[in-house]
């Protein structure tokens, strides 16, 4: 078994990954209750391997690979899940995957021009990641306690936020190719 499995950071990227399925087919199956305790684990992993990693210095190649991946594998399932059962609309589900497809892609371009290492995300893209786990468990909420009220206005404002980490890690990748290219 490789070195960089014993790092704990890395283990609680592979657990938030293994947590996926259960979450997203609780979802499916509109068992709400258990899927937001599942998702709850889920995110607690990702703000403690993170803490983890950047406190105890046990950030590996292998992590910088690992928690992206699992973010995107736990945000964008449960989003299309929960578009999938009509619980959040359309363009929330296009704007959360559009977001990571362009991150994705920003990233390889920037990569690849740069011959560099895995890009690091910026603090807004980790609020981002934040808000939208807050978001993801509103509805979780409202649909376990049967609450109607509508989300019109959190949906603005998590189209707002989105929007604008890819505007700024745009902004940064451009930046970073740029001044590559100067030297």
């Amino acid at each position: 078994m490789s070195k960089y499995f014993i790092f704990i950071p890395n283990l609680l990227s592979i657990i938030r990954i293994g947590l996926v399925y259960p979450i997203l087919n609780n979802i499916y199956l509109s068992n709400f209750q258990i899927s937001i305790v599942f998702f709850i684990i889920a995110a607690i992993t990702d703000a403690l391997d993170g803490f983890l990693a950047r406190k105890m210095h046990w950030q590996t190649y292998l992590g910088t690979l690992l928690d992206p991946i699992a973010d995107k594998l736990l945000l964008s399932g449960t989003i299309f899940i929960l578009w999938l059962n009509q619980l959040i609309p359309f363009y929330i589900f296009i704007i959360f995957i559009g977001r990571d497809v362009a991150i994705l892609f920003g990233a390889a371009i920037q990569m690849t021009l740069n011959e560099s290492d895995t890009p690091l995300p910026n603090l807004l893209g980790k609020i981002t990641t934040s808000l939208q786990i807050v978001y993801i468990a509103t509805i979780f909420l409202k649909e376990i306690f049967d609450v109607k009220f509508s989300l019109y206005l959190l949906d603005i404002f998590i189209i707002f936020v989105t929007v604008l980490s890819l505007v700024v890690y745009a902004y940064d990748w451009y930046k970073d190719i740029k001044i590559f290219h100067n030297e």
